[in-house]
């Protein structure tokens, strides 16, 4: 067995792990998101509480201490908000580049508060490829390309708040927080997708439509014979075989991808003290 087999099957065998995906902090579209974005958190506060009266109040801020929690942002707040219908409110409220930094002042809040609930170990995973993605080659792409102002929401938020996420260390004087580019880890596959022994970063392998990118997969919808041959699951989300190459960079990129440390070092690092 690898050393980092043995690593990661000593650290997750001894430790709790939290995900809190694909939030969406902006209010004016869906109010039911704000509420999943304070649910989750309220859960997580409810989660400690029950395993306080499991284990003791001590070894309870120990686990949670020692957890990883995974964070994912930005997505929903492009796609699902600020570009949902044209002249959305947030888009006459805000130029793209002051949306942005309001969305990261808000993400900031966010992380504080996960902190303060205990969380040391908060891996951030910033926006994809959103212009690239099936379902928007067929709804705002330009003859089959990405659609560039989605594509600039993405390059404008992912620097931003990794830098955020370096100020939020810096402040804390530890390293809490772990930024993940999965844009540049995306970006990869989708403009050459025979490098990685795909077929095509364009179609999705289950949908209905130009690309397979309308609608959700269903049993009325196209079906590709082979999924490892497709980036794309659906006309939204990367295929296993994609999210595999994306994991390895997580947990052993370079600072290109993962910033200020990758999942590996993290883990021999926690496995020693």
């Amino acid at each position: 067995m690898s050393l980092l087999r043995k690593l990661a099957r000593r650290w997750f065998s001894s430790k709790v792990s939290w995900k809190i995906k694909d939030l969406q902090l902006s209010r004016d579209v869906s109010k039911l998101a704000e509420l999943r974005y304070q649910f989750r958190l309220e859960l997580f506060q409810e989660y400690k509480r029950r395993l306080s009266a499991l284990v003791a109040l001590k070894q309870a801020h120990r686990l949670v201490s020692q957890a990883l929690v995974l964070i994912t942002v930005g997505g929903n707040d492009f796609v699902n908000n600020y570009y949902l219908v044209p002249f959305s409110a947030r888009s006459r409220q805000y130029s793209l580049p002051n949306y942005v930094r309001f969305l990261i002042s808000e993400y900031q809040k966010l992380l504080m508060k996960l902190y303060k609930l205990g969380a040391q170990r908060v891996l951030v995973k910033g926006t994809g490829p959103l212009g690239c993605v099936p379902v928007e080659l067929v709804t705002r792409g330009n003859n089959g390309g990405c659609s560039q102002e989605l594509q600039r929401a993405a390059s404008l938020c992912n620097p931003q708040l990794a830098q955020m996420i370096n100020e939020l260390n810096a402040v804390i004087g530890k390293d809490v927080f772990i930024s993940a580019n999965t844009q540049r880890m995306h970006n990869y596959l989708v403009s050459d997708p025979q490098a990685f022994g795909f077929t095509t970063s364009e179609t999705a392998c289950c949908g209905q439509g130009p690309y397979n990118g309308l609608g959700l997969c269903t049993r009325l919808s196209n079906l590709c014979p082979n999924i490892d041959a497709y980036a794309f699951w659906d006309p939204f989300h990367p295929s296993e075989k994609a999210n595999r190459l994306i994991v390895e960079q997580i947990m052993t990129g370079s600072n290109q991808y993962m910033h200020p440390m990758n999942l590996s070092t993290i883990m021999a690092f926690d496995s020693i003290i």
